[in-house]
């Protein structure tokens, strides 16, 4: 469903000289249907670039990231924007450490719109939004509020029923379990779980290592590369 070929990635800092920092270095692995693939390393190794890099919001500097797209292997780097975007809404989720929507929308629109973009329904979008919100802890008094006034901790339940909503075939995840309770923890190991064996293909960050070992067929080290030059 996903594969990366020779996948580099660095940054140059402008206002430091232009310092280049190498951050990814000829990277390669694949995800199948129905698998969950961690990213292991210690903070700061690039786990979150990758995952940056395999949904195209960092641009690769070589290599290729190819995804399953209406049955055709397509290479989301060299794709042009239109078809990025195509792939976004249709095979590819990210699910983000932070919520960022559109300020003033309830909570139950931001959910439903993810399943509507993938052509739900709207009142099936908005009855499966309902749904995730309350199995991750949001009440049903708190759908039309907007999510800006929540508490960190539910901006990211917010984030993760927005990410699983749509049931996008391949999803990417990044600190799934951060900083949530125990009861709610588990209610995403759970979602991660159901969508393994519904065939979703998933590449996750978990520093949470017993998380990590519930829901994760393999391992993939990565491995700090930085060279400063």
């Amino acid at each position: 469903m996903l594969r990366a070929e020779a996948l580099s990635k660095g940054f140059t800092l402008h206002l430091q000289g232009g310092l280049r920092l190498n951050v990814l270095s000829d990277l390669a692995f694949e995800v199948a249907s129905g698998e969950c693939v961690a990213l292991a390393g210690p903070s700061g190794a690039g786990k979150s670039s990758l995952l940056r890099c395999l949904y195209g919001t960092y641009r690769v500097e070589a290599g290729r990231v190819l995804v399953r797209h209406r049955g055709e292997m397509v290479d989301l780097a060299a794709a042009p924007p239109r078809v990025v975007l195509e792939i976004r809404a249709e095979t590819l989720g990210y699910v983000s450490q932070f919520l960022r929507v559109v300020p003033r929308v309830p909570t139950l629109a931001v959910v439903a719109e993810a399943a509507e973009a993938r052509g739900a329904e709207p009142a099936i979008a908005r009855t499966r939004a309902a749904a995730l919100l309350e199995r991750l802890g949001i009440p049903a008094r708190l759908h039309e509020v907007p999510p800006a006034t929540f508490s960190g901790g539910e901006q990211q339940r917010v984030n993760l029923a927005r990410g699983f909503v749509a049931g996008h075939p391949i999803l990417l995840l990044d600190e799934p379990t951060a900083a949530l309770d125990p009861e709610n923890r588990d209610a995403v190991l759970g979602l991660i779980a159901e969508a393994r064996a519904a065939g979703t293909a998933i590449v996750a960050v978990m520093h949470d290592h017993a998380a990590r070992d519930l829901v994760a067929d393999r391992l993939f080290a990565v491995e700090p590369a930085r060279q400063v030059a």
